[in-house]
């Protein structure tokens, strides 16, 4: 017997699974079958439409419910372009898929959408809430739980929470803005419960339902559908206040009288039904399908009456074709695809690439391993009578839609014209094989639609499953997510193979760089040592010009000095000159000589007239400074007078 941790575990797995978010009813299922999951399970989703691929992806198996107790797994498919994967017994996907669990957070006129696993903490809520409004999470009260106030380390799943979740944020201690007034009546509506006493038209039965203000009207329709069977598509409401213009708006903005607001609710009639057809699809209908005797559920469950499923093949010859025949161009193809989708089926449907295959390719597989996804390929075929069921429940549920935008990349195809049909054969076969090539050729009208799940890899494109048009909304979900799963597992080996190649490439690039660097210093120190020594050459040529031509002069002007004059020579005038290192120059001049014969001689001994200073003691006088075509005897000079040279600054 389960303990009760055990217990809850199993309860939280199952409603995981089965999508079945009222606890009561999930523990009662789980009751009857003793607490055995996979049992609770395969009574919840019926697996006999289950499709299984062999290992060489050769033939299409369908059988009853896939076992994992009598039934090993097989072993690991060899990596070929063709070779398919088996879907994953529910167990392993149980013990293995993580639930998510969407939120929306309301806080004054703000609303923050935030997805997590059950496995996180209220904690990291804040965390994510704190990013995004920018309000400290010591500030931050998160109320509208239904459990009341918890704590930040309080594990999601612990909870028991529904998918879907509104809740606010309250900041007492920080000021309200200028609207404070209005914010105030609204976090108080929003912890207020209406009481909604909702009539079903067609069987006069009535239901009251109590909500928390922070619920949204979504949210209401959703569970008017549990216990109705009307989709939220098809539900026709009455007494809705006129407020009330969106879905995803809450209660307590939404203008309902309170504590208690009536409504009525009934089935959408399609255009060919009459009310007492409408009435009559109010029971559960079963159809068998002509191809593999495999039940689904009918036009009540989906919303589509019996002329819609039936008459398939008829409207189609009433309706555009999805994709005009002989297409040149892949890309104009899936626009009108696109279209002709939206105006039968409604906005709500998987974003179709629009491109080539090759393209879808590209951006699915040939990108960075963070920025991979699957490729889901879907064929259309409007003579099926599946494809009405097909594509306006499962594939546009918003669940599937949700989680194939988040993950997929999704392509399509309508195989309805044979020209069309032998163009994505040839395709098929170019990047595919030959296996899958024909496993759809083979394929029966009535099996159609066709969903294909690629996964890429490094040297081919493997098809991990074909889901064929009679399935349910809860499987082709199971099947998504066990792709998902094995597409994961290998997007993180790639992940840490181009993390490591990246690494690598970097520290190459680093040698490299460093490499250069060290040549541009090298060569930059030698240039400059070039330089230098360039520089030193041209300036000892320069000096070595300068001493030959301050020689020259020199020489020069030793020549033309006049000759000594005798000591009895008439009038004579002895000069001595100290030199700035001390030593004495001495020499006679006549008194009529000019004062530049006296420079001349200075320069002659090495002391050039501009470079030096002649100066005499007493008086102190600069005689460079006087007019040298004066004689010795004009500037008293005469008889003797002792001078000293002094470099000029």
């Amino acid at each position: 017997m389960a303990s009760n941790m055990d217990r809850e575990m199993i309860l939280a797995d199952f409603q995981a699974c089965t999508g079945i978010e009222n606890i009561d009813e999930a523990i009662t299922l789980l009751e009857q079958n003793n607490w055995d999951l996979v049992a609770a399970i395969n009574g919840v989703i019926p697996q006999e439409n289950g499709i299984l691929q062999s290992d060489y992806g050769s033939e299409t198996i369908s059988g009853p419910a896939f076992d994992p107790a009598s039934h090993p797994a097989p072993a690991p498919a060899p990596s070929s372009s063709s070779a398919f994967r088996p879907v994953l017994p529910i167990r392993q996907i149980v013990e293995r898929q993580p639930r998510m669990l969407d939120f929306r957070v309301e806080y004054r006129d703000r609303n923050v959408d935030v997805v997590l696993e059950d496995s996180c903490t209220v904690g990291e809520i804040k965390q994510i809430l704190e990013n995004e409004l920018q309000i400290p999470v010591s500030k931050m009260l998160l109320k509208g739980w239904k459990t009341g106030d918890v704590e930040d380390s309080t594990v999601l799943k612990s909870l028991h929470l529904p998918k879907n979740n509104c809740l606010y944020v309250l900041t007492p201690d920080l000021p309200p803005p200028s609207s404070s007034s209005h914010s105030s009546a609204l976090q108080e509506s929003l912890n207020q419960n209406f009481m909604l006493i909702i009539t079903h038209r067609e069987v006069q039965r009535e239901y009251n339902l109590n909500f928390s203000g922070s619920s949204t009207i979504q949210e209401v329709k959703r569970n008017v559908y549990d216990l109705t069977s009307i989709p939220v598509r098809h539900q026709l409401w009455e007494g809705w206040p006129a407020s009330a213009t969106d879905d995803s708006m809450c209660l307590a903005e939404s203008g309902l009288s309170y504590p208690c607001h009536r409504l009525t609710v009934g089935r959408r009639s399609s255009p060919t039904q009459t009310r007492e057809q409408s009435e009559e699809q109010s029971t559960d209908v079963h159809m068998v399908s002509d191809s593999d005797g495999d039940d689904f559920e009918d036009a009540p469950e989906f919303g589509v009456d019996d002329g819609e499923v039936f008459g398939m093949a008829s409207t189609a010859l009433r309706k555009s074709p999805m994709m005009p025949e002989n297409a040149e161009n892949e890309g104009d193809a899936l626009l009108q695809f696109t279209a002709e989708f939206s105006s039968r089926y409604g906005d709500c449907h998987p974003v179709f690439f629009i491109g080539s295959l090759e393209a879808a390719f590209q951006e699915a597989f040939y990108v960075k391993a963070r920025d991979r996804k699957l490729l889901a390929i879907y064929l259309h075929h409007d003579e099926s009578v599946l494809t009405n069921v097909f594509c306006s429940q499962m594939l546009c549920a918003e669940s599937v839609v949700s989680y194939l935008s988040q993950n997929y990349i999704t392509w399509a195809w309508d195989l309805t014209k044979d020209a069309n049909r032998a163009r994505f054969l040839t395709m098929c076969n170019r990047h595919f094989g030959s296996v899958v090539a024909q496993t759809i050729r083979t394929q029966k009208t009535d099996q159609f639609p066709l969903f294909l799940i690629i996964m890429g890899k490094r040297s081919s494109n493997e098809v991990l499953n074909v889901i064929q048009g009679n399935t349910t909304v809860d499987e082709l979900m199971m099947r998504l997510i066990a792709a998902m799963e094995i597409f994961s597992a290998q997007q993180q080996e790639d992940i840490k193979d181009e993390d490591e190649r990246e690494a690598r490439e970097n520290v190459k690039r680093e040698q490299d760089e460093a490499y250069r660097l060290s040549l541009e210093a090298d060569r930059a120190k030698r240039e400059a040592h070039e330089r230098e020594m360039a520089e030193q050459s041209r300036l000892e040529q320069i000096r070595k010009e300068q001493e030959e031509e301050r020689e020259a002069i020199r020489l020069s002007l030793e020549q033309a000095l006049p000759p000594e004059p005798k000591e009895d020579a008439e009038p004579v005038s002895k000069l001595r000159i100290r030199t700035p290192s001390g030593e004495f120059l001495e020499r006679r001049f006549l008194a009529s000589n000019k004062l530049q014969i006296v420079f001349d001689f200075v320069t002659s001994k090495g002391f050039p007239w501009n470079e030096f200073k002649l100066l005499s003691t007493f008086p102190r006088r600069d005689i460079t400074q006087l007019d040298p075509n004066k004689s010795l005897l004009e500037v008293k000079l005469f008889p003797q007078e002792t001078l000293f040279l002094e470099a000029k600054e």
